[in-house]
């Protein structure tokens, strides 16, 4: 868009025959492109900001890797998350021994 504006592409030079109803098409049609030029400068922008998050996240993501590889490497057993928060699990263990008492005879 700068370079546009730096090139005199978007001035409107208004000629001596022009109606006043030409001036404001030719003033109308300079601000509708320049509209359009800054909303893709917009978004180049938006999808330059959205590339380079997407690489950090990549990057984090392959940086975890290779330390819970090398861990299996040595032959240590690597610490995991648990699937259900300590909270949860006592709860669910609670209901599956509540439910065994039921289905005894």
């Amino acid at each position: 868009m700068d370079s546009a504006l730096a090139l005199g592409l978007l001035d409107s030079p208004s000629c001596a025959s022009c109606t006043p109803e030409c001036t404001a098409m030719l003033i109308a049609a300079r601000d509708a492109r320049r509209d359009a030029l800054a909303a893709r400068a917009r978004y180049r922008a938006r999808n330059a900001r959205l590339a380079q998050r997407a690489q950090e996240r990549a990057a984090q993501r392959t940086g975890a890797r290779p330390a819970t590889e090398a861990v299996a490497q040595a032959g240590a057993v690597p610490t995991t998350r648990p699937a259900l928060p300590s909270a949860a699990a006592a709860a669910l263990a609670r209901a599956k021994a509540k439910a065994a008492e039921r289905s005894k005879p």
